[in-house]
């Protein structure tokens, strides 16, 4: 079975107040998307990458970036969910029903490959039918309305979602087709996985994957990033 990598890359950066799509914001001198790219084109397990961008993406041509992994690009959809299965049914042309594929969001530049293979070993040892990285969460959460506390919510099973999710090709083309005939919402891929019952192995991963959200978040990017590559010279040179 083949491990395929999938990007939804068709978001505008609306929410981030700026004119050029989050995703192609520089970070170290290279767009974002292009940090996420390469890490999961240098992953040994992935066969190939493919990457959904907006129909009028003025950008991905200027991105410079270069993989025999690269497998292609499909547009994107209205939505995440409907980009996604866009992307899921041209994988589902090269590949087969059975073959994994990995989702990863285009602005968590600094997933670590030992997360993703962590990802991959647990989800394939288990009987999950997929799985996803996630972090626990260590703030006290409360639940407000109208800015006034009404309780302080038990921590001890919430987990932040990250990426990437990993799921069959097949299933995961039915739960999003499932979810978007019957007009569900979704935010992430295992929330629709879990509709159709299927509920997919939590897999602890780095906190300092992060997903740049606000501009400020660029700046920590940029920390994570030279620390992780300051690591990983240290690694080589023992």
């Amino acid at each position: 079975m083949a491990v395929w990598a999938f990007v939804p890359a068709a978001g505008s950066g609306v929410r981030m107040g700026v004119m050029t799509p989050k995703q192609y914001l520089m970070l170290h001198n290279r767009p974002l998307l292009w940090w996420t790219l390469d890490r999961l084109s240098c992953q040994p397990e992935v066969t190939g990458v493919m990457v959904g961008i907006s129909a009028d993406d003025s950008h991905w041509s200027d991105l410079k970036w270069h993989s025999g992994k690269m497998i292609g690009t499909v547009n994107g959809g209205d939505d995440r969910a409907r980009t996604v299965l866009n992307g899921v049914e041209k994988l589902l042309e090269v590949g087969e029903s059975e073959d994994w594929v990995l989702v990863h969001d285009a602005v968590r530049p600094c997933v670590t490959n030992n997360d993703i293979s962590r990802l991959i070993a647990e989800v394939v040892a288990s009987e999950c039918r997929g799985g996803l990285l996630g972090a626990p969460i260590a703030d006290t959460i409360k639940q407000v309305s109208k800015h006034r506390v009404r309780t302080t919510v038990d921590r001890s099973q919430l987990w932040r979602a990250l990426t990437p999710q990993l799921f069959p090709l097949g299933l995961l083309h039915q739960a999003l087709s499932n979810a978007i005939k019957e007009g569900v919402a979704i935010t992430d891929e295992a929330s629709a996985v879990e509709r159709v019952g299927f509920p997919p192995l939590m897999v602890e991963g780095r906190s300092d994957n992060i997903k740049i959200t606000h501009l400020g978040d660029l700046q920590l990017a940029e920390v994570i990033l030279a620390s992780q590559e300051s690591v990983d010279r240290s690694e080589e040179d023992r």
